[in-house]
């Protein structure tokens, strides 16, 4: 069974700019040597999971993570996904596609960017697919672990049906969910996988001090449905005060406002494992320091609960 460890860092970011129907839904502008060097620095700071999508930057972010870690292949564990439809020369996604036939090719894709034999999580990346298509999808990935090329299987989907059937294969570990203190699922993992959770720091809110201007490349100024935390680019005046009433007991102890958010994660659950996104030596440093302080104590978990529960 795959060990995935108790965090992850995820790579949205190091794709760079792509889009959908023209609108960005990346991070905006990406420096491809900088984010080599945080890779590696997480893999020397002991974070071994790292998740990335076949559609992040169209393909880029992918070849990013190979090139990362082609000499340390085997001590890494690699996580991405498939469904997404895109097209790498214009940097436009295009649509999705849940069938068997894109699965056998887009698998196939993923294997070449990253430079590697196997994945060792391979997840489902269209959150609403029918079950009935999915049970489809499920025995083709049976054959894909059958084959040697992938180790694992899951689906990215804040479905709790859908996220526990996928998980049900005899090669189904995990789930990936938009879960964070702001934002809990319970249900989600209250099965027997674990669940990557995308968005640990809320897109940056749990995570910066300050909120400059962000580029007009960057998906948090185009308020998409499922973008909770900010709104035209600013923090959620809503999110951003709930962050505020739980300042003071994720920094106790001598923890960043990071290190407190990806502390409530392995206090809540140990089925959870926080995918916080990097893009600079200094994150990946920041979010791998929480791993010396632990999790929330008994005590701080209360309070953070019970203080949201009032705000």
């Amino acid at each position: 069974m795959t060990d995935l460890g108790k965090m992850g860092f995820g790579t949205w970011a190091m794709g760079g700019p792509f889009f959908s129907g023209g609108q960005p839904v990346g991070w905006g502008p990406a420096d491809d040597g900088q984010s080599l060097k945080a890779l590696r620095r997480a893999f020397e700071l002991g974070v071994t999971l790292f998740d990335t999508a076949d559609v992040y930057g169209c393909g880029h972010a992918e070849t990013l993570v190979g090139q990362a870690f082609a000499d340390v292949r085997d001590q890494v564990r690699i996580a991405t996904k498939w469904g997404c439809t895109f097209d790498a020369g214009s940097r436009e996604m295009t649509g999705n596609d849940g069938s068997v036939a894109y699965l056998r090719r887009a698998v196939e894709g993923s294997l070449r960017r990253l430079g590697t034999d196997w994945i060792d999580l391979y997840q489902l990346h269209i959150g609403d697919l029918p079950l009935e298509e999915a049970a489809l999808l499920r025995d083709e990935c049976e054959a894909l672990v059958a084959a040697g090329k992938i180790r694992a299987y899951g689906w990215s989907t804040d479905d709790v049906e859908r996220a526990r059937f996928f998980a049900a294969g005899e090669h189904g570990i995990a789930a990936q969910a938009d879960i964070n203190l702001l934002f809990d699922n319970p249900e989600m993992y209250a099965g027997e996988y674990s669940v990557l959770c995308r968005r640990p720091l809320a897109m940056g809110l749990l995570a910066r001090e300050t909120f400059t201007e962000l580029p007009a490349d960057d998906v948090r100024v185009t308020n998409p449905s499922w973008l909770r935390f900010f709104v035209d680019g600013k923090p959620s005046p809503e999110y951003f005060q709930a962050r505020e009433a739980v300042r003071d007991v994720l920094t106790s102890g001598g923890r960043t406002l990071v290190q407190g958010a990806l502390a409530w994660f392995w206090a809540r659950s140990p089925r959870l494992i926080p995918i916080p996104g990097i893009r600079t030596v200094e994150q990946a440093e920041e979010n791998a320091g929480a791993l010396a302080f632990g999790p929330l104590t008994a005590d701080e978990l209360a309070q953070v609960e019970s203080v949201l529960r009032q705000s």
